[in-house]
């Protein structure tokens, strides 16, 4: 199966690079979508759609469904109720070789790979492209791997054992997993998560530069703003906002969602969305 082209390492593009095709099949589609577990809804009446190309970013306070709502998108987990096609299909009927070579999940999960160095674990994502679990690797896995590898700048760790590197080293790591894999569909949870704000900035531009279909769940507010092409925003379970983020994350959602003041406006520099967060109770006046 011939891989997605995905840019040469190091390009980055703008969101005005990356057109959303919004009359093709969207790459994903939900429709009233729920999901208990232990007894809780999780999950209530979610609907939205994500055209292909596009990055979604999902948005909440914690608790409130955004992982859990990953993992369904993967096939992971099973919803109580509704429907989710991934390009067209129901991904709990798609086999899962077919399934990986379609979306890739980087999820929170690097002390699985403990006891293997880095260049292994990053070449696990390439296991859905043999023809068996027994095949060795295939011509295009060297390459594809060591492409990964120069993208989340982690070649001169290669061979280091992933238990010996940071938070941030390791979140790279599953990030460079997921790219080897090379999918249509990129799901990425909290991927900014242990990281430097230099690789902060380079994550995600490179995710966005991939011209392939992104849904991220984000705690950072005004990463989302500066990086999405639409944001869904959530609490308890349900969608308050599914819009770009101009639309979705006003003042007034923000304080309904996340309890905190915000102030909204413009970068005098570039124009892009910035969002300033504060206590909605500020005690500094009553100090003395």
């Amino acid at each position: 199966m011939a891989q997605p082209p995905f840019p040469t390492p190091g390009s980055t593009a703008s969101h005005s690079d990356l057109p959303v095709r919004a009359e093709c099949r969207p790459a994903i589609a939900v429709e009233g979508l729920q999901c208990r577990l232990g007894g809780r809804t999780v999950l209530s009446d979610i609907g939205f759609a994500v055209p292909e190309g596009a990055f979604l970013g999902i948005l909440g306070p914690n608790g409130c469904g955004k992982t859990t709502l990953l993992r369904c998108l993967a096939g992971l987990q099973v919803p109580s109720a509704g429907r989710i096609r991934i390009e067209g299909d129901d991904p709990q009927t798609l086999r899962p070789a077919e399934l990986a070579r379609r979306l890739a999940l980087q999820a929170q999960d690097a002390a699985a790979a403990l006891g293997f160095t880095v260049r292994d674990v990053v070449a696990m994502g390439r296991l859905a492209h043999r023809r068996s679990a027994f095949a060795g690797a295939g011509a295009d896995d060297h390459p594809i791997v060591e492409d990964a590898l120069t993208r989340l700048e982690l070649s001169a760790l290669a061979d280091r054992p992933i238990e010996h590197l940071s938070g941030g080293e390791r979140q790279r790591v599953m990030i460079a997993r997921a790219l080897a894999q090379r999918p249509r569909i990129l799901l990425l949870d909290e991927p900014t998560n242990h990281l430097d704000i230099h690789h902060r900035f380079a994550v995600l531009d490179l995710v966005r530069g991939l011209g392939i279909t992104v849904v991220a769940t984000l705690h950072d507010i005004d990463l989302a703003a500066r990086w999405c092409d639409r944001v869904l925003l959530m609490a308890d379970g349900r969608l308050q906002a599914d819009a770009a983020p101009a639309e979705a994350l006003t003042p007034e959602r923000l304080t309904a969602v996340y309890r905190v003041a915000a102030t909204v406006d413009r970068h005098p520099g570039d124009g892009r969305l910035r969002i300033d967060l504060s206590p909605l109770t500020d005690h500094r006046s009553d100090r003395t």
